[in-house]
């Protein structure tokens, strides 16, 4: 997975900061937005772990900070709910530019009461999600009614909201009761799902029942039971990311990733020097992996190249101990294969040499699980060093490599 950071300019030329999480290929299917929760920010943890988890789906998810709040510039007061709306459409103006067209919304708290209304706005849009959303925009409004009183003097005034100061005037708490919300909703007619903790004692679950009502088919609920109004549980808000991006196969096309041709041979690799650095694909008849080099060297979106070694090695020592196992009908129920590829020097290892220096070294180690007695195990691991993956390292190989076109 890659986070790409973005600087978005909305309509009034504020910079808005954003994020693009991406999948482990680098190739989303499909792009959605993420509108977060009241007073709060894009990196909430709730908001990067649903925001990540979607992208295992295939998705590229967009989450940013709406004006005034996070990293974006801007003033709190200037954060009112229709400007929340403008930047969501901002965002998603940009996204269509630069990407694709967002097709998916995602809100949490207010930010799902603003993509609801942002939804009906765009054609792009094929499905919202929100998250502990309020039936109405209004509903905010107790968050900081200490203060509401004292706007007509005043003119702005300093309201404390989950325990942080913000500034608010006339027009910020004026604005949330032009949206009629429920209307918006049951004119929306676009796919829905809406989930809530029973127990949000933020937003009430009552608020759900009004959405759920308000809106037309195809629309879901999902509970979140035993989750609070944040998803403080990581958990929690993991489960929302993996049921969004479960339900919203159901409204849109399949996409199968692009194979590559072997062209009769056992594998073929790519890599696209312009595009992904060290991010390289790897192809098999019916299989796809993805190889990188670490952080600092590649984007670490998969294994390095003798990790992928490693896991041949791995691999086919865990199944040849299975296979023999087997046969002999002994209590083998569970194997664990440690392994480490290293240079280590020739004097080191206490190898005699004619030209004494670093050797590709292999530290295999073995963990059985099972009722086996002390040779069962002793023979297991004789057998370990006989799987064919294994020989061909030990033995080495004959290289032949020619140019194709």
């Amino acid at each position: 997975m890659k986070s790409i950071k973005l600087n978005i300019q909305n309509r009034k030329g504020i910079t808005l900061n954003a994020h693009l999480e991406l999948p482990a290929n680098q190739r989303p299917n499909y792009y959605a937005i993420f509108a977060h929760c009241f007073t709060c920010s894009a990196s909430l943890s709730a908001v990067r772990n649903v925001s990540r988890t979607l992208t295992q789906d295939g998705f590229g998810v967009i989450r940013f900070d709406f004006t005034g709040l996070g990293r974006s510039e801007g003033e709190f007061a200037d954060s009112y709910f229709s400007a929340n709306v403008d930047d969501l459409l901002d965002v998603h103006e940009y996204i269509s530019k630069e990407y694709n067209a967002p097709s998916l919304l995602v809100g949490h708290s207010l930010g799902g009461a603003a993509v609801l209304v942002a939804a009906s706005m765009l054609e792009d849009v094929k499905a919202v999600a929100t998250i502990g959303a309020p039936a109405t925009v209004g509903h905010v409004k107790h968050l900081f009614s200490h203060g509401i009183d004292e706007i007509p003097e005043k003119g702005n005034v300093e309201v404390n909201i989950g325990g942080r100061p913000f500034n608010i005037n006339k027009d910020f708490v004026a604005d949330f009761d032009k949206i009629d919300l429920p209307n918006i909703v049951k004119g929306l007619r676009k796919p829905l799902l809406i989930m809530h903790a029973p127990f949000d004692k933020t937003v009430g679950i009552e608020n759900a029942q009004q959405l759920y009502t308000s809106a037309h088919h195809p629309k879901s609920f999902v509970s979140l039971d035993g989750a609070d109004h944040l998803l403080m549980d990581p958990k929690d808000s993991r489960y929302v990311g993996t049921i969004i991006g479960t339900w919203v196969q159901r409204y849109f096309p399949l996409k199968e990733n692009k194979m590559l041709d072997t062209e009769g041979e056992k594998l073929v690799g790519h890599l696209n020097l312009v595009e992904d650095n060290f991010t390289s694909y790897l192809q098999t008849k019916n299989h796809s992996l993805v190889a990188d080099e670490p952080a600092g060297i590649g984007d670490d979106f998969g294994p390095s190249p003798y990790d992928l070694l490693n896991a041949s090695l791995a691999a086919c020592t865990m199944m040849t101990l299975k296979m023999y196992a087997q046969r002999k009908k002994w209590d083998l129920k569970e194997v664990f294969v440690y392994i480490t590829n290293l240079k280590k020097h020739s004097d080191d290892l206490d190898i005699e040499t004619e030209n004494p220096g670093y050797l590709d070294h292999i530290s295999k180690k073995l963990k059985f699980v099972g009722n086996l007695d002390a040779s069962q195990q002793q023979r297991l691991k004789e057998i370990a060093s006989r799987c064919p993956v294994h020989r061909t390292l030990e033995r080495g190989v004959i290289f032949y490599t020619e140019i194709i076109v």
